[in-house]
């Protein structure tokens, strides 16, 4: 029969260094090593409060006995009487009572000595220890306790982070990626390394802090045993001055911070969905693009990213500790028209959702992009294309500020432009619908301002009848004044 297997007490490397490296927010409370100091500060002085009133008391007892000594010298200090009778020499009478004054007298005056030393030497040093431990709470309070709840904060926010890039990530799967920017997973993945380095960063600052504390816990615990030393005689000088430190680290070892445990990585730091597909770049890296400011020139270089969820986004770097990683243009692909590169350029032509104010002023924008190479260049367009949907060939892309309807059209004159064509496109001239009122016969009427051309019922076109003089008139102009001269030539046939 086997032996059941006793599970052995957890060590303090496998409480805090492992949890240290694997977990994004350790299930460890960040106030226990601070408020376990805490609470051996408060035994210290309250051990400290009991040595202080049992001084003051025996302070006050030595006193009072030196009054009653007092009182009790009073009853013999005045000289026998009779005294004649008595021999005056040391070994009489006279001389006993001499010897009981000189005796008492002794007691009082030790008494007021005891009395003074306790008030003047031990009760400084007991009190000034008293005000010492006070002094050390209100810096572990303000030091290693505020330190505790920094740590506590920022592991709540990041676990709101990772929280909401679950969410996303769930999302992703059951939308097939169709997210606002700020929701992409890939955004929201940097956003909790973000906020996953500024916790790191406050938990390596409590670890070297809670360090020193305790080596400074240390060296004043020698100091308030060797002082107690100076006070107390006997037993409390037999007690070695490490002899309790070292009792309570051997006692709390799992609670207190090991100096010799490395400081914490964001790199060796697991969290959920990190590895997701939606957080990881179909292709990223810097580019340089031209600035939809007309009025300025050049080339900017920025950090451009084409993610799972059909976005390209702008980012000033790839840097995720010294600000949050948001996007500064986010441009949806499949709503995107991608131009062919040359040579290390091209264009992608869209509408910036990121919300931000150069997005909303400038609307749907063409976007000049340059690479490190050609071969780069192609390599992007490709990954922009893929991710676009498209499968045709690229299209020809029109000028900033231009209708995705108007690129076709242009296109098109620019090309008869470059043939040689003179031909210039015709005007679209507004023609006339048929006549429904007034004379409708076949008769010509002679309009004494313009002759109009009649209209042949249900033809839905306008046909010109021969005349013999021709009237040299723009088509609107005499369309207009034969509206005008209708209802006058009815009355006269009328009449």
């Amino acid at each position: 029969m086997a032996s059941p297997q006793v599970s052995a007490a957890p060590s303090r490397q496998t409480t805090m260094a492992s949890i240290a490296s694997d977990e994004a927010v350790p299930d460890t409370d960040p106030n226990t090593t601070a408020g376990l100091l805490t609470q051996r500060l408060q035994a210290w002085k309250h051990a400290v409060v009991y040595l202080e009133e049992y001084m003051e008391a025996v302070e006050r007892i030595h006193r009072t006995q030196a009054k009653e000594y007092e009182r009790v010298l009073k009853t013999i200090s005045k000289p026998l009487r009779e005294g004649q009778h008595f021999d005056q020499s040391l070994g009489g009478v006279a001389g006993f009572f001499e010897n009981m004054r000189v005796n008492t007298q002794a007691l009082i005056n030790t008494n007021i000595e005891t009395e003074k030393s306790i008030k003047g030497s031990a009760l400084p040093i007991v009190e000034r220890l008293h005000k010492e431990i006070k002094h050390k709470a209100k810096e572990l309070a303000h030091g290693a306790e505020k330190s505790a709840k920094e740590v506590e904060k920022a592991r709540n926010t990041t676990q709101k982070h990772i929280e909401l890039l679950g969410q996303h990530t769930a999302s992703f799967e059951a939308t097939g990626g169709k997210h606002n920017p700020s929701e992409d997973p890939y955004v929201l993945s940097r956003g909790v390394v973000h906020r996953l380095s500024k916790q790191v960063i406050e938990e390596n600052n409590q670890h070297n802090d809670l360090v020193a504390v305790q080596t400074n816990f240390e060296t004043f615990e020698r100091h308030i045993v060797q002082a107690l030393h100076q006070d107390m005689l006997g037993a409390a000088q037999s007690v070695p001055p490490d002899f309790e430190w070292k009792a309570f680290t051997k006692r709390s070892a799992d609670a207190l911070i090991n100096p010799s445990d490395p400081p914490r990585t964001v790199e060796a730091i697991q969290f959920p969905n990190m590895g997701h597909p939606s957080t990881k770049p179909l292709l990223e890296g810097s580019l340089e693009r031209k600035s939809r400011n007309k009025l300025s020139w050049g080339y900017t270089t920025s950090y451009y990213v084409v993610t799972p969820c059909k976005f390209l986004h702008e980012f000033k770097d790839d840097d995720n500790l010294r600000r949050d990683p948001v996007p500064e243009l986010s441009i949806y692909l499949p709503d995107a028209v991608i131009g062919a590169p040359h040579a290390d350029k091209f264009n992608v032509k869209g509408k910036d959702r990121s919300g931000g104010m150069g997005g909303r002023l400038a609307g749907t924008s063409e976007l000049a992009f340059k690479a490190h190479s050609p071969a780069e260049a192609e390599k992007w367009f490709n990954v922009i294309r893929g991710a676009a949907g498209a499968t045709g060939p690229a299209p020809a892309l029109a000028s900033p500020g231009g209708s995705g309807s108007d690129a076709a059209s242009l296109a098109a004159v620019s090309a008869a432009a470059g043939s040689g064509s003179e031909e210039k496109p015709k005007p679209v001239v507004a023609v006339p619908s048929p006549q429904e009122s007034g004379i409708t016969g076949g008769d010509t009427v002679a309009s004494p301002v313009a002759v109009a051309s009649p209209v042949v019922a249900g033809s839905g076109a306008a046909t010109p009848v021969s005349m013999d003089k021709k009237v040299s008139v723009d088509a609107p102009a005499a369309t207009a004044a034969a509206s005008d001269e209708k209802p006058a030539v009815g009355k006269e046939e009328k009449a």
